[in-house]
This record gives C-alpha cells, structure tokens and sequence, in this order.
C-alpha cells in the first residue's frame, strides 16, 4: 500500500542488540519494499534451510494484503469498493478484508467516531490523500460536503465476507490499521513457520515474539518528535516481549499556510486537522492492527480523552507525547507502562 510519502516511519527499529554483547550466530534478517515502505523481518535461534523461500512467503504475503487495501492500485479490493458502486450491491470481500473491517468497526465504536475509515474524501481534499502536494486550505462548504457523505455507520459490515455502502458514495482508506494487520500476518506466517524468537518492522510498527539471540528482551526506539528529526534520531527506547507497538504523530506528514501547520491527522467530526498539542502516540497491545488504529484515535481525542481510553483497555498500554507553547515535551504515560515496558531515554 504506497502512501503519500514513503517513508512514513513514527517508530524507527533501532537494533540495539547488534551491540548489546554476545547474539546468536543463527540469525536471518529479511528486509524489501512494501505499502510505500520498508520491512524488516529478524528471526534468530531457528534453523532455517532456504531462506529465499522465506522471503518468498513473506513477500507473497505482503502482496496478498497490498492487493486487497491499497488505494493506489487501481485493481485493488479498496479501489473497486470506492468506486461510486450502488448502495443496493453486496460488495463481497476477501478474508484480510473483511478481518480489517471488523477491526475497524470495533475502533470506530471504542472511540465514537475518532477514527474513522471514511475519511478518504477529506483527506484528497486537504492533499493528503494524493500524489500531487496541495497547500490550500479548503474552503468550509466543500468540508461539509464531504462530511456529509462520510461515517463509519454509513457501511454495513457482515461477517460472512461481504460489506454496503449506505451512501453510493463513501469511500474507505484503511492505512491506518493496515499497515498493523499486515505486521500480525506476518507474524502468524513466521510462527507456523516454527519460529518463536522474531522480530516483525513494517514502516515503523512492530510485532516483538520471544527473546533477541543474546536472551534479552527485544528494545525497540520511538522516533524523536520533530520535522527535521532523521529516522534514527531517538526520543526514548522501550523493551518488548511478545508485544506489538505501533506509533502515530503530526511531524512528518503536513504542510504550512502564513506560518500555521496543518497536520496530515485529520478530526473526522470536524473535516480538519486536530490541533491539541499532541506530537505523538505509541500504542503497545497484542494485535498490532489495534494498536496502528488506535493510536491514530488518540491523536485525535487529545491526552486527557485518550489516557482515559487507554486506560480502560485491557492488555493495551499508551505513550502519548504533547508540545507545550515553549516547545518542550510533556509524556502522559497510561497506568502499566513503565512497569511493563521500562522505557529509558538515551542520556539515562
């Protein structure tokens, strides 16, 4: 699935165990291209015999994914669904599709209307969504047009593999939790490959399985939270043990009109980007396609709603990440992740 910029990364892999000491010879790194992005595939302590074919299964996975929820291929599930079909149709779909779905219809409930799917029109709207940069902002009549045809509720979502559209005229992008779905798959891949000991990094979401080679838990770093900040530049590092982590933020993708910016995170009840202060968003869960939407959600309720959220949530831990007016960092941590999950800053 390509983005609008490829290299959407808000948590950089940092492989801090290539030089935490001894690591186990019998390691394979798989990495290539996919959803606009890079992957990486870390398995250590497994014997494997054909690594190529590996990669291949990976790769075929990917593809699988890529064809059903990618916007810019025309021949996708995605696109076929966006296009202006009758809301009399069954629109049948695949099994990644409508897992996603399901995902999303549960996201969409949890955090009323914070995320949601149907965004598309405005995020082309704001140029977002498109390959061409726009830089105006758009005009309040065309936002409530489109937000007038937008709505999560406007889509039926029926378990046995077949959605409807309510109004002709909805259109979905899913990026938000695909890009999580398909670290999950990929995981699932590897452990019925009879792997345990892995580490799955798609563009910056992560599922961590097991130990590293040296025994120690996986560490993962969170990117600093600033436009001109390189990939690997990090804020503060988090250890993981068959966890998935998935980072949302503001600071990479937006544009600015007589010096105010405009995020690409747009608030689905008001057609525009949110304003709260909040830079970043780390989710950690066991599914990383809960926590890819997730953290999406919570930059858009804010720190105060979204810790609430969090909170709620079992098996589910939150980072998020706020600017103040003089341009420091504020961390709202939920209840249980410092406990679980020992983050340490570089200068610790």
């Amino acid at each position: 699935m390509r983005r609008h910029i490829n290299l959407e990364l808000f948590v950089f892999l940092i492989l801090l165990y290539v030089s935490a000491g001894c690591v186990d010879s019998r390691e394979v790194i798989i990495s290539g291209y996919t959803m606009g992005t890079f992957y990486n595939v870390k398995i250590v302590g497994g014997k494997i015999r054909n690594t190529n074919k590996l990669k291949t299964a990976v790769e075929n996975r990917l593809k699988e994914i890529n064809m059903s929820m990618s916007t810019y291929i025309a021949e996708s599930e995605i696109s076929k669904f966006n296009a202006d079909i009758s809301d009399a149709e069954k629109f049948w779909v695949s099994d990644d599709f409508i897992n996603v779905m399901m995902v999303s219809k549960k996201l969409y409930k949890l955090t009323d209307g914070a995320w949601d799917g149907t965004i598309k029109s405005l995020s082309d709207l704001w140029g977002f969504g498109s390959t061409e940069k726009k830089v105006k902002i758009p005009e309040k009549k065309a936002i409530d047009r489109i937000l007038a045809k937008t709505g999560f509720d406007k889509i039926i979502v029926k378990e046995n593999n077949y959605l409807k559209k309510q109004k002709a005229d909805v259109k979905l992008d899913l990026s938000s939790v695909a890009k999580g779905y398909a670290v999950d798959q990929i995981a699932e891949l590897i452990i019925e490959k009879g792997f345990e000991n892995f580490i799955v990094e798609i563009g910056g979401e992560v599922y961590a399985s097991g130990f590293r080679g040296d025994g120690k838990e996986w560490k993962i770093g969170i990117n600093m939270p600033e436009k001109n900040a390189s990939f690997n530049k990090v804020y503060q590092s988090i250890k993981l043990h068959n966890t998935a982590v998935a980072t949302s933020g503001d600071y990479r993708i937006f544009f600015e009109v007589d010096g105010k910016r405009y995020s690409h995170v747009l608030d689905p009840k008001t057609g525009c980007p949110v304003s709260n202060q909040v830079v970043s968003v780390s989710i950690l869960s066991n599914r990383c396609a809960f926590a890819d939407g997730l953290a999406t959600a919570v930059m858009v309720l804010g720190h105060k709603k979204g810790l609430q959220l969090i909170n709620r949530l079992e098996n589910v831990e939150g980072l998020i990440i706020a600017r103040q007016k003089d341009g420091a960092f504020t961390d709202y941590y939920s209840k249980g992740f410092k406990a679980k999950y020992k983050p340490v800053f570089l200068d610790d």
